[in-house]
């Protein structure tokens, strides 16, 4: 069986905008960081089982594979909200926990902007909408020195109306702190989601067996602490955003 998913393109132009803009970031990384720019790519990765085999592998030998029973307990979930340094490939503030609100996230990204405070922060993420919330909203207006009492009111009027005006004003390039989003269904445009996929091929794969929540996001800490020390590298990201074959999609639809 093989799966796809393609965006819902309703407006073609906004669509090339969108994707362009991540590309633009990443393939100017280097000029960014010499400028003094930090640049991230940030998401969640929630809903992590603290599953438990239920009887002890049988180790592996020669001529033997290993052999795992599939039966298991559960006793959880969590998750993860973290950023990873495009420039540097490190994973900064990981929070390890079940929970991801807008207070979460909005705490998260204040966590990595206080690492490097007063410097320009470039921010990569989807379209979720704890990624445009009154919250972050208001985080980012404190640090651009602008009045709350003139962002308007959520639901009614102003930056605060709704997650239209919210996003527009968290977009803006000549704030200190900028957020830049990938298109829907196109979450593939963020390197965050390359590094989700190494640590569930190498930590959170079927041969894993976790006895509580507590050491799932223990055994999660160290994954990060390790990786951070001795695996991290920026992505070798070469596509260049080149829009192949695009048309001949949009007239197939």
């Amino acid at each position: 069986m093989k799966g796809w998913l393609n965006p819902n393109i309703e407006d073609e132009e906004k669509f090339k905008e969108e994707v362009s803009a991540i590309f633009e970031v990443y393939s100017e990384i280097e000029a960014l960081t010499e400028e003094g720019i930090h640049v991230y790519s940030v998401d969640e990765k929630m809903g992590i089982g603290a599953r438990e085999h239920v009887n002890e592998k049988l180790t592996m030998k020669s001529g033997v594979t290993e052999r795992v029973d599939p039966e298991y307990k559960r006793h959880g979930t969590s998750g993860i909200i973290e950023s990873l340094n495009v420039s540097t490939g490190e994973i900064v503030n990981p929070l390890v926990q079940p929970t991801r609100t807008e207070l979460d996230y909005r705490d998260h990204i204040e966590g990595v902007i206080k690492l490097n405070e007063g410097d320009k922060h470039i921010f990569l993420h989807d379209c979720l909408n704890t990624h445009m919330s009154e919250n972050l909203v208001m985080m980012v207006a404190e640090y651009e020195g602008i009045d709350i009492l003139d962002l308007g009111v959520k639901g009614r009027s102003g930056v605060l109306k709704n997650m239209v005006t919210r996003r527009e004003f968290l977009m803006t390039d000549t704030h200190q702190i900028q957020f830049v989003y990938t298109p829907k269904h196109c979450s593939w445009l963020n390197q965050i989601e390359c590094w989700f996929s190494i640590i569930t091929r190498l930590l959170l794969n079927k041969r894993a067996s976790f006895k509580s929540i507590a050491q799932l996001e223990h055994k999660i800490r160290n994954f990060i602490e390790f990786y951070n020390d001795f695996l991290k590298k920026p992505f070798n990201w070469n596509n260049t955003g080149k829009f192949l074959r695009f048309d001949l999609y949009l007239n197939s639809k």
